[in-house]
């Protein structure tokens, strides 16, 4: 393969070797170039190294957007180490899990998450804990209490090696880690590049959280690229509006939800109907995105560019180019030039129009699963890794994405999965069978919803199933109304049909 043994310059050292001077990150009241961005990753690598961390080293971090988070990804780079990033909205118990799993040899947490990463390494004494401190007033990043460590840093990139670990939801039940090489973010990056267009004074505002490969990516495209980022800590519709046009921004990366209250606050705020012209793309992933949406951003001539991805493809996979933004509304657009794609149906080839799985091949999709050899096996045909999405290739070779997966809901751009919220409900004692679909939900596209039939001894209230999932899940994996049934849909093979389930008689309504 073309990515094998290919040895690159340290992607941020050269930033800071060739513009030193350029607007790296932006930050809330913080500016740092990417010179100072160097020094700062230096500088924690230094210390990580301190804290015993090497190459190969897996290390799980807990952290918001910003710059300790920034800084601790390219330290990580600078070691050979593995980022392992943490989804800030799990439970204590779900990031037990993935620590333990990954086998991380530290967890990193910034100064909001403090009391729940020590829950975690209470729960796994052998887990050490390092709290990243900043420093507001210099807006420095670095250990709490931690010297530097005399050790040579890595200068060059192995795009064959891991640079992160991400898990995503399981259909099984269990998170699998999805391993993320160097090669597969570069060519990701060309990909988008060549797509896209690429301008030295382009700025891409980050309101993806970091731990969401769509959010990782741009930071590694920033270094590839040499451009600004404008990190903002967490999606708020009216500070990404408000920095459209402070910070000239060129690109933001979104899903429909947030493009959606994004149009919302512009037309409250009543200063202007449009964003300015320096906003030259709005990429939106995410899922399919409504039809009305995507025609009131085309009224505003406003550059949406939709997009299909995946954690397993790096982020984007297939992107509309701008120019065929109204043209193919309602498209993910064609394959970045790095990447193949195929509809099988029953693995055999159809012909345009002609619904189907969605495949992938190149050099931007994960070799595996880490430590999950079996997932691994059943992901991959002959070299081609199977979606699981469904979708059609017009005669023009454009894609249509039908569906995220069968049984996939998409909350607020968030993956969910109903296996995972059925194994929780499973677990109660009083439960029989559970099953979950999404509904439509104005607000969040869709929401869960739980069906579950008891066993006859027992008796449970409604509210004592959701507050026993609120302990074990984040958020927006809870159903938002749980069911209670006499008897589930299933095939002649007794295969739970979570399609059929929508409008299932609801003998017992939610109390």
């Amino acid at each position: 393969m073309i990515i094998q043994n290919t040895l690159l310059p340290d992607w941020l050292t050269r930033c800071a070797e060739n513009q030193p001077h350029h607007l790296a990150l932006k930050y809330e009241q913080s500016a740092w170039s990417f010179a100072h961005l160097d020094r700062q990753v230096t500088q924690l690598a230094r210390q990580l190294a301190m804290a015993g961390i090497q190459e190969g080293s897996r290390v799980a971090l807990l952290a918001a957007n910003g710059l300790s988070y920034v800084t601790c990804v390219h330290a990580l780079t600078r070691l050979g180490a593995i980022l392992v990033p943490l989804n800030v909205r799990l439970t204590t118990e779900e990031l037990c899990w993935q620590v333990g799993d990954v086998r991380a040899a530290l967890l990193v947490c910034d100064e909001g998450y403090t009391a729940q990463a020590s829950a975690i390494c209470a729960a796994i004494p052998s887990l050490p804990l390092a709290t990243l401190a900043a420093e507001s007033r210099q807006g420095e990043t670095v250990l709490s209490e931690l010297s530097e460590a005399d050790v040579s840093l890595h200068t060059l990139i192995d795009l064959s090696a891991t640079q992160a670990i991400l898990y995503t939801s399981g259909t099984t039940g269990h998170p699998k880690g999805t391993i993320i090489t160097y090669g597969m973010q570069w060519w990701n990056a060309i990909g988008s590049a060549l797509n896209l267009g690429h301008r030295s004074d382009d700025c891409w505002l980050a309101c993806l959280p970091f731990f969401h490969i769509g959010g990782l990516s741009i930071l590694m495209r920033s270094v590839i690229y040499g451009i600004s980022v404008v990190v903002q800590k967490k999606f708020d519709a009216r500070a990404v509006n408000r920095s459209v046009v402070e910070d000239r921004v060129s690109i933001i990366s979104v899903v429909a939800a947030m493009l959606q209250r994004m149009l919302t606050a512009l037309d409250a705020d009543g200063n202007r109907a449009h964003y300015p012209e320096t906003l030259r793309c709005v990429l939106l992933g995410g899922g399919p995105a409504p039809q009305p949406l995507l025609e009131e951003c085309a009224r505003r001539a406003l550059p949406v560019v939709q997009t299909y991805g995946l954690t397993e493809a790096c982020s984007q996979a297939v992107t509309l180019a701008p120019e065929d933004a109204l043209r193919k509304l309602g498209s993910a657009g064609r394959p970045l030039a790095p990447v193949q794609l195929r509809i099988l149906r029953n693995l055999q080839p159809v012909g345009a129009h002609e619904e189907g799985e969605i495949f992938l091949c190149g050099p931007t999709i994960t070799p595996g699963y880490a430590g999950n050899p079996e997932a691994t096996l059943r992901a991959f045909h002959d070299g081609w890794f199977a979606t699981g999405d469904i979708g059609y290739l017009d005669e023009e070779g454009y894609l249509y994405v039908l569906d995220r997966r069968a049984d996939l809901i998409i909350s607020g751009g968030e993956n969910v999965y109903p296996a995972e919220i059925e194994s929780v409900l499973l677990a109660h004692p009083a439960v029989a069978e559970a099953g979950v679909c999404g509904r439509d939900d104005v607000q969040w596209g869709q929401v869960p919803v739980a069906f579950v039939r008891l066993h006859p001894s027992s008796r449970v209230h409604v509210q004592d199933l959701i507050e026993y999932v609120a302990q074990r899940l984040a958020r927006y994996k809870q159903p938002k109304t749980i069911y209670v049934v006499d008897r589930l849909p299933r095939n002649a093979s007794g295969k739970l049909l979570r399609r059929d389930l929508p409008g299932w008689d609801r003998n017992s309504p939610p109390e």
